[in-house]
This record gives structure tokens, C-alpha cells and sequence, in this order.
């Protein structure tokens, strides 16, 4: 299984891209501007597309993405995401206004897209892929997910904040890598908070409920473009009385568009 990171960045810039993963090239996890760097034959090889939750930088593409190759295909693209997301989707975007309703065009009967509500523990099948959905706290109904091929789990836990039954489940995983989001710095502590993100001082001790024994490399990701440096200045200084066990055990890395992943 191989994944590549499209998008990992909280906001846009020169080479900052937000989040999209591309899993095996049929795969597409989050629909941010990631998608952008895309071939057209690559677009068009996408099945399926799995959403976090609705905000703009997970989904700015997705769109123009349909609409880029929605002549080419033979099936609809399949959309799956929690009820509140698809909601908002129909709501504010593919609403014939901001965009064509793609479910409905060119025909209700042979639509260019089509949605699939799924429900958080939910386990979907992807050929010899299975992609488990995970809770995440955030401003919005929003998930993580789990990704396997059976040789460990790619995990990714979305856009959330501090989020006990997430570690309760990974903590039964096999986990191989964990991608986690730290949108703000401890300077943007109240915002991160508000906001429903988090920031390096949280990060710290939501690591810490990582069980005893369970080694794997944490990617960050979504860091906001300016603030990036800080953040991850901030991680490699965790609070001694805060972080100190959880940092000693892990390796935490900056996660960047381009990387690949192969488990």
C-alpha cells in the first residue's frame, strides 16, 4: 500500500498545499488543493474519495476535480463522509450555485458523483484495503481514519482536539504511522482551542495516553504556514514536566508534500 501526501499544510502558500492523500491511486483521502498537482490520468483513476469533515481546506478541490475529468469516467466518483458532511456539501457547494449539483447531473440515473454516509467505527473495504473510521473532536461532525493492507496502520486523525476515545481505539491498533494535526502554536494556544485544534503544549499531552510499549513514527501536520517553524520549535522544547515521557519515546517528524509511505 502505498500513500502519497498531496497536501499537508493548514492553509495555502507558495509550495503549501492542503490536505490530500492519494492511497494506491485509486484512493483519495480529503479533497484540499493538494489535488491540484494531479494528472488528469491520475484524477481519473480515483474511486473513491474519503472526506474528514467539511471545511474548505479539505475539500477546495474536490469540485474541480469532478469537473476536470467527470467526462472521462464511466462511473461515479464515490464520495464517503459522515451524514453532516455530505449535508453541508449539498448545502454549500454542489447546490447549482456555488457549483453544479454533480449527484443530480447528467442524469439522477448515471450522476458523475455519488455520496455514501459512513458512521465513525465503521470498517470499509477498498479491494485489499480496509479503512476503519475514527472519532475526531472538531467544530464540525469530523473523523479520522485507520488504513491498512494488513501490515499495520496508517492513521490519520483528522482536523480535532484533545480526543480520549481516538487513543482508546488506536491504542488496539497495530499502528505503523500516526499523522497528527498541530494547526496553531502555544502563542495561539485560545485560538487553537476555539478553533478545535491543537497546539504543541496539547499535543504533548494527548501523546501521553499512547500505551506503554507502542513505538511508531508521528508525522505533524496542518501546521499554518506562518507559524510552522514555531511549531515545530515548540515540539522539539516540550514543557519537561508535560511532554518529557511521551516526546523521549516517539519520533516526531514534520510531515511534507511529496513523502510517500509504502506499508
Amino acid at each position: 500500500m502505498k500513500i502519497r501526501v498531496l497536501g499537508c499544510s493548514g492553509s495555502i502558500s507558495k509550495d503549501c498545499r492542503t490536505t490530500s492523500f492519494l492511497i494506491d491511486g485509486d484512493v483519495l483521502l480529503d479533497a484540499g488543493t493538494g489535488v491540484g498537482d494531479l494528472t488528469l490520468d491520475e484524477m481519473r483513476r480515483v474511486e473513491h474519495v474519503l472526506l474528514t469533515h467539511s471545511h474548505l481546506d479539505h475539500v477546495a478541490a474536490l469540485a474541480l476535480m469532478v469537473d476536470a475529468v467527470a467526462s472521462q469516467r464511466t462511473a461515479p466518483l464515490q464520495i464517503h463522509a459522515l451524514g453532516g458532511t455530505i449535508a453541508a456539501l449539498k448545502a454549500h457547494i454542489f447546490n447549482g450555485i456555488i457549483w453544479p449539483d454533480f449527484s443530480l447531473i447528467p442524469t439522477p440515473q448515471h450522476p458523475f458523483i455519488s455520496f455514501h454516509e459512513i458512521q465513525i467505527g465503521q470498517t470499509l473495504q477498498f479491494g485489499n484495503k480496509s479503512v476503519e473510521v475514527l472519532p475526531a473532536v472538531h467544530t464540525v461532525p469530523a473523523v479520522g481514519y485507520a488504513v491498512t493492507q494488513g501490515r499495520g496502520y496508517w492513521v490519520f486523525t483528522g482536523d480535532t482536539e484533545r480526543n480520549p476515545a481516538f487513543w482508546k481505539r488506536i491504542n488496539q491498533l497495530k499502528v505503523a504511522v500516526l499523522v497528527i494535526e498541530t494547526a496553531f502554536s502555544n502563542r495561539e494556544r485560545d485560538l487553537a482551542e476555539r478553533s478545535l485544534h491543537l497546539s504543541p503544549h496539547v499535543l504533548a499531552q494527548e501523546l501521553s495516553f499512547i500505551s506503554p510499549g507502542n513505538k511508531y513514527p508521528i508525522y505533524i501536520t496542518h501546521t499554518k504556514p506562518a507559524e510552522t517553524d514555531l511549531i515545530m520549535a515548540e515540539i522539539e522544547c516540550f514543557d519537561q514536566t508535560v511532554a518529557a515521557p511521551s516526546h523521549a519515546v516517539h519520533d516526531i517528524r514534520w510531515l511534507r508534500a511529496g513523502q510517500e509511505f509504502e506499508l
